[in-house]
């Protein structure tokens, strides 16, 4: 239960745009397309453990996963990875889970039997 506070705590950081410091380009992107208003918390919390931890992502999330698009997705990854707390992390796997996480979600909500 901790770890799950853990990452709560870790996503609202990650919403927040001045708790975490952006490079300008990845900022802009994001602020110019409301993009922290696009997805639910819930959902935010399930894409942002599937890439920076385990776990996997629900259908109704990768909904609101491709809905975002694919350059907001990259630019609140990349944003992360800049933040001090993440500086252990290798930012080759974290893009590589990234990567798979919305190319699984693409699939995902490109399938025929995901609208049945």
């Amino acid at each position: 239960m901790a770890s799950l506070n853990v990452y709560f705590v870790l996503v609202v950081l990650f919403l927040t745009c001045g708790a975490v410091k952006a490079t300008k380009e990845n900022d802009q992107i994001i602020k110019e397309n409301s993009c922290e208003t696009k997805m639910g918390l819930p959902c935010v919390l399930e894409a942002f453990t599937s890439i920076f931890n385990t776990g996997s992502i629900s259908n109704k999330c990768c909904g609101e996963l491709v809905v975002l698009g694919k350059v907001y997705h990259s630019a609140l990854v990349k944003r992360t990875l800049e933040n001090p707390l993440f500086k252990d992390l290798n930012p080759a796997t974290i893009i590589a889970k990234s990567i798979q996480a919305w190319n699984n979600c693409l699939a995902l909500i490109d399938s025929p039997s995901s609208s049945a």
